[in-house]
């Protein structure tokens, strides 16, 4: 599978039976799959969106929302517990509101689930971790 360093951006084939190995990216030899969501930038979306073949789950978040910061912690485990089976990534919409509005994001927190570079599910509003790790489950 291919999966984008998120140090230098380069694509690295990683074999699937592999991904739980701490795979290092072939060019900076930094992590690959660390377990920590991305910051999202107009620097890294769409190559983190495109050329992962694992799952990208996009929090859409503002420094001001309450609801945001409340569900960070929980966004934050997800990732962990997924670290080789899904990627996740925040996005400041108000940082990156180019990209908010191109995904029509109008409220958040907004959760949205890439696969293959195209969206397959979108969710609005706070979620604790259970129902998060769930609905990434269902959609991954």
């Amino acid at each position: 599978m291919h999966v984008v360093c998120p140090h230098c951006l380069s694509v690295n084939r990683v074999p699937e039976d592999r991904a739980g190995d701490a795979p290092k990216c072939a060019k900076c030899d930094g992590p690959l799959l660390t377990g920590e969501p991305l910051t999202l930038d107009v620097r890294n979306f769409d190559k983190t969106i495109d050329r992962n073949d694992l799952p990208v789950v996009v929090d859409s978040w503002a420094s001001w929302c309450g609801p945001c910061r409340m569900m960070a912690p929980a966004f934050a485990r997800s990732a962990r517990s997924h670290a080789a089976r899904a990627v996740f990534g925040e996005l400041d919409t108000d940082a990156e509101s180019a990209i908010a509005q191109r995904y029509g994001i109008r409220s958040i927190p907004t959760l949205i689930l890439f696969k293959g570079g195209r969206e397959v599910a979108r969710v609005s509003g706070a979620m604790d971790a259970g129902s998060l790790d769930r609905w990434v489950a269902q959609h991954a």
